[in-house]
C-alpha cells in the first residue's frame, strides 16, 4: 500500500487546529492507504507511528528504518503549508501530493492579492488598501477610501489571528499593530453588509463539485476565531438563501476554484451583498477538524468523509 505523508502542523497561530484538522482525516482514512501523520514545527519533523515517534529525513523524504512516504497530503493551515512552501520541498524531491500547487497556493494565501487577481476577472470584492510597516497612510486617509467599519486583515497569513472590525477611528490604529503581529503585510477592507455563506469545491471523475453552501450567523462581531472554533458562530448547512443565489455562488465558486488552478479541497468564502456574491477569502487548506464546515458539508451532500479522501487520492495523485 501507498504511504500517505499527513503533513500537519507549522510555524502559525493554528497549529493545534491544524493537528485536529489531521487526525480526523487520519480516523477516516481509505483502507487501502497506508497514512502517517507527520508533524512540522520550527524544531523539526516528527512521523507519528505506532512504534513511537521517528525523525523524519528531510533530504531523503524517510523514517524509521528506511520507511519512505509515497506520496503527501499536506494540511498545515498557515506557514508554511498553505502557502506552498512544503509543497515546493515536495516538487523538488518528486513526491507526489494532492493539494494546490506552489503557484495556486502561494496567490491564494495572500488575502489583498488573491482578491484582487480575482478581480481581474470580474469577480466582486471588497474595496481594499495594502500595507507594509512603511507605506502606512494616515488615519484620516484611510477612512476617508473605506468608510466605517472596515476589517483590519494580516494579508500573507492563513490564521484567523490578527484580524479586526474596526467601528470608529480610535480602534484603527491598535488593529493595525494586531495584525502586523500575524502577517507582514495587512489589507485594509471595506465593510460588506449581507448574508455570509462558505462553498467547499473538490475535483472528482466527473469533474469539478461544488458542495452545499453554508451559512454563517455568528455571535462575534465577524467570522474571527472565536466564531469559528469555539462555537462562538451558528453554522447552517445547507445555507438558507434562494436556490438561484445558491447556484450563483456554487457557479462562482467553482469559477474561482478554475482559475486559480487549485486541487484537492477549497473552501470560498461570500459574502451576498445585494443578491451579489462578493468573495472574501479563497482556503486551500480549509479546517477539517470535527467542529470544522467542510465535513459538515460533506454530509449534507450524503457522502461521507472516507469516501471523500479516497476520490481526492484518486484523482489527484493521479494527475501528478
Amino acid at each position: 500500500m501507498k504511504k500517505i505523508g499527513i503533513i500537519c502542523g507549522g510555524f502559525s497561530s493554528e497549529f493545534e487546529i491544524s493537528i485536529k484538522s489531521a487526525l480526523v482525516i487520519l480516523e477516516h482514512f481509505p483502507k487501502n492507504y497506508d497514512p502517517i501523520l507527520i508533524e512540522v514545527n520550527k524544531e523539526a519533523w516528527v512521523a507519528k507511528t505506532a512504534n513511537g515517534n521517528m525523525p523524519f529525513d528531510l533530504n531523503t523524504m524517510t523514517y524509521g528504518p528506511g520507511l519512505k512516504m509515497d506520496a503527501a497530503i499536506v494540511y498545515i493551515h498557515g506557514n508554511p503549508g498553505e502557502n506552498g512552501k512544503i509543497q515546493a520541498l515536495l516538487d523538488m524531491k518528486q513526491i507526489p501530493y494532492v493539494n494546490s500547487g506552489v503557484l495556486a497556493s502561494a496567490l491564494s494565501f495572500d488575502k489583498y492579492y488573491c482578491n484582487q487577481y480575482l478581480n481581474n476577472f470580474k469577480i466582486p470584492v471588497a474595496k481594499s488598501l495594502f500595507f507594509n510597516p512603511n507605506n502606512l497612510q494616515s488615519e484620516a486617509e484611510i477612512i476617508n477610501y473605506l468608510g466605517l467599519p472596515l476589517f483590519v486583515k494580516p494579508s500573507d497569513s492563513g490564521s484567523s489571528y490578527g484580524i479586526s472590525k474596526v467601528k470608529v477611528a480610535s480602534e484603527l490604529n491598535q488593529a493595525i499593530q494586531a495584525a502586523f503581529q500575524e502577517g507582514e503585510t495587512i489589507v485594509l477592507e471595506s465593510f460588506l453588509k449581507g448574508t455570509e455563506v462558505t462553498c467547499g469545491v473538490y475535483r472528482t471523475r466527473n469533474g469539478i463539485k461544488a458542495l452545499p453552501l453554508t451559512e454563517i450567523q455568528t455571535e462575534e462581531d465577524f467570522f474571527n476565531y472565536d466564531a469559528k472554533y469555539l462555537g462562538k458562530s451558528r453554522e447552517i448547512t445547507p445555507a438558507q438563501i434562494e436556490d438561484e443565489l445558491r447556484d450563483e455562488v456554487q457557479r462562482t465558486a467553482i469559477k474561482i476554484y478554475e482559475i486559480l488552478g487549485l486541487k484537492s479541497i477549497a473552501r470560498i468564502d461570500f459574502m451576498i451583498v445585494d443578491r451579489i456574491p462578493h468573495v472574501i477569502e479563497v482556503n486551500t487548506t480549509p479546517g477539517f477538524s470535527a467542529a470544522s464546515i467542510v465535513p459538515q458539508m460533506i454530509k449534507a451532500d450524503g457522502g461521507n468523509i472516507t469516501d471523500f479522501w479516497a476520490e481526492i487520492l484518486s484523482v489527484e495523485l493521479e494527475n501528478r
